[in-house]
C-alpha cells in the first residue's frame, strides 16, 4: 500500500469516527468485520467475502467474484475507491481465496462436512383440552447432524401435508440439532399413524409407528385401577375390624381387673357398663 494514500484512509476514518460520535448521542461507535466463506461442491467453487460495517451498517465489501471492492453506502464510496486503487493490495485479497477459505476447510472438514450423527425418533400424543381427548400427535426428532433433515406424518399409509406444523430445526448446544413436527388430527381406533424421518446419516431412513390404544388395553387399565380402589376398600375394612377388636380387648381387660378386686358389676355404676 503506498504511503501517500494512507493519510488520506486515516482523514476518512476519523471523519466517520466524528459523525458517528455526533448520531450516537454520546454512545461509543463500532467497527467491524466479518469474513465469509462460501463452498459449492467441497472446494470446487469458493467465493471470499470479507464486509467492513460501522456502527451496524455496511460500508463496503470485497467480494472475490467481483474481484475487488464494492461500496454498499455513500460513506464507503470512498474508501471503496481508495483499496481498488491500490492493485498490489488487490491482489492479496483475491489470494484470500486459497490462503484463508480453502485452507480452513481443509483443516474443518473433518469434524464439519464430514461429520454425522443418526437422530432419535420419539412419538407421542398431546392433549390440548381438560376433556383428556388426545388431538395432536407430536414427532420428535433430536441429537442429529448435519441440520438439514426431513420429517413427514403418514396417516393410513398416506402423507399428511395440510394439517402439519413444524418449529424450526434448533440447536441443542452439542453440535447437534432437533425438530417437534405435529400431526394436527383426533387419533380413532383402527387408524394407523407413521413419523418417517430421512436424514444423510441414515441409509434408509426411520419411521416411527404410532396407534390409539385399543379397547383391550384401555379394559386393562381400568381392571388395574378397579382392583387397586377395590384393594384400598378391604384395607380400610381391615384395619377398621383391627382397631375396634383392640378397643374391645382393652375394655375386656379392664373388667377383670376390677372383679379381681372383688367388684362386681352389680355394684358398678350404670355409666361405666355403658
Amino acid at each position: 500500500m503506498g504511503s501517500g494514500r494512507v493519510p488520506a484512509a486515516v482523514a476518512v476514518l476519523v471523519a466517520l469516527l466524528a459523525l458517528g460520535a455526533r448520531s450516537a448521542y454520546g454512545t461509543r461507535p463500532s467497527v467491524e468485520g466479518t469474513i465469509e466463506c462460501h463452498f459449492l461442491n467441497g472446494t470446487q467453487r469458493v467465493r471470499y467475502v470479507d464486509r467492513h460495517i460501522y456502527n451496524r451498517q455496511q460500508l463496503m465489501h470485497f467480494d472475490s467474484d467481483v474481484g475487488k471492492y464494492v461500496a454498499d453506502s455513500p460513506l464507503g464510496e470512498l474508501q471503496a475507491e481508495h483499496f481498488n486503487s491500490d492493485t498490489e493490495y488487490l491482489e492479496y485479497k483475491r489470494g484470500q481465496v486459497d490462503r484463508y477459505c480453502r485452507l480452513n476447510y481443509g483443516a474443518l472438514e473433518p469434524v464439519t462436512a464430514q461429520r454425522s450423527v443418526q437422530p432419535k425418533v420419539r412419538v407421542s400424543a398431546l392433549q390440548s383440552g381438560s376433556l383428556g381427548e388426545s388431538d395432536r400427535l407430536a414427532c420428535y426428532v433430536t441429537g442429529f447432524y448435519p441440520p438439514e433433515i426431513e420429517v413427514k406424518w403418514f396417516q393410513n399409509g398416506r402423507e399428511e401435508t395440510e394439517r402439519v406444523v413444524s418449529t424450526d430445526v434448533m440447536q441443542n448446544g452439542d453440535w447437534t440439532y432437533q425438530v417437534l413436527v405435529v400431526l394436527e388430527t383426533v387419533p380413532r381406533r383402527g387408524d394407523s399413524y407413521e413419523c418417517r424421518v430421512e436424514h444423510a446419516s441414515l441409509p434408509q431412513g426411520i419411521s416411527q409407528p404410532w396407534e390409539p390404544p385399543s379397547d383391550a388395553g384401555r379394559s386393562k387399565m381400568l381392571t388395574g385401577v378397579g382392583g387397586f380402589v377395590l384393594g384400598l376398600v378391604f384395607l380400610a375394612l381391615g384395619l377398621f375390624m383391627f382397631l375396634r377388636s383392640q378397643k374391645g380387648e382393652r375394655w375386656g381387660a379392664g373388667l377383670s381387673l376390677w372383679e379381681g378386686a372383688g367388684l362386681s358389676s352389680a355394684r358398678l355404676p350404670a355409666g361405666m357398663l355403658n
